[in-house]
């Protein structure tokens, strides 16, 4: 184990790098509030796609969100950098972030970026061989670089929007992926039978058209999606990022998984949450 984080100086920046996608970036922000916990004195910076940084916004442990580009990388003068992805582009900001200390997972390519190589997960974290969940994986850089090993959060998100007055569940029919998908017609069974109006969700490529009796949002911007996710009195969807995020909220769920396993991408922590796999 390294003790990295405790010897950085009072007010070190520390740039985490972490490209695509919504659910791994909800499941970063287990480890980010825990590097926060154990030295909040740390100014720490989240680089991550447009798309995605409405994850990290309002969140007291992250001071910037930064744009995945060399020059805004660069330009945050970090001490550390904590690559979370592991692809080329997250290597070449990797080189390009100027910090000390470079950390990256051991399996990661270009390893010649790194000066600092982290175990796999089941190296790190007590139990040995096992199946990790992602939050674990995430969170085991953390305790790597010397955050005390402690039970791993929640994801923890916030949400400034606030949704129309009612009672209402949340469904997300729909995935990044057609062998994520469970059948519409599998949802508008379920939505049928549901005691409060289910709400539908949808990004700006999905096709909505079977459910256009129900109340729709699509496009939306990620802190309306959140707000409404948050009221929500149940959650039903797919395996994909909404589903992160309403375990974020610890909302009443049923997640549909296909090819996935649910170990390592299943509700992190979710108290009332359903997981059935998909024939």
């Amino acid at each position: 184990m390294q003790q990295l984080v405790d010897h950085l100086g009072r007010g070190s920046r520390v740039v985490v790098l972490r490209l695509r996608s919504m659910g791994d970036c909800v499941l970063t922000t287990p480890a980010l509030s825990l590097l926060h916990q154990h030295r909040p004195d740390l100014h720490i910076g989240v680089a991550v796609e447009d798309r995605f940084r409405g994850i990290y916004e309002g969140l007291p442990f992250v001071h910037e969100i930064l744009p995945p580009t060399a020059k805004d990388v660069r330009g945050f003068g970090a001490q550390l950098c904590i690559n979370l992805h592991g692809g080329t582009r997250s290597a070449i900001l990797t080189a390009a972030s100027g910090a000390r200390f470079r950390a990256g997972f051991g399996h990661y390519r270009q390893r010649f970026v790194y000066n600092i190589r982290m175990p796999r997960a089941q190296e790190i974290l007590p139990g040995g061989e096992r199946t990790v969940h992602t939050a674990e994986h995430i969170a085991s850089a953390m305790f790597y670089l010397g955050v005390p090993q402690q039970p791993i959060p929640r994801a923890i998100l916030h949400a400034s929007s606030q949704p129309e007055p009612g009672t209402y569940s949340v469904v997300h029919p729909f995935a990044s992926a057609a062998l994520k998908t469970w059948p519409v017609d599998n949802f508008l069974n379920a939505m049928a039978t549901m005691e409060h109006e289910p709400v539908v969700i949808a990004g700006p490529g999905d096709d909505i058209t079977p459910f256009a009796q129900y109340r729709t949002y699509q496009n939306q911007p990620l802190d309306v999606i959140k707000g409404l996710i948050s009221h929500a009195s149940y959650f039903l969807g797919n395996d994909s990022g909404p589903a992160h995020i309403a375990a974020a909220f610890d909302v009443p769920m049923t997640v549909v998984f296909g090819p996935s396993d649910p170990a390592i991408w299943g509700p992190w922590r979710a108290s009332q949450a359903n997981v059935v796999t998909s024939a």
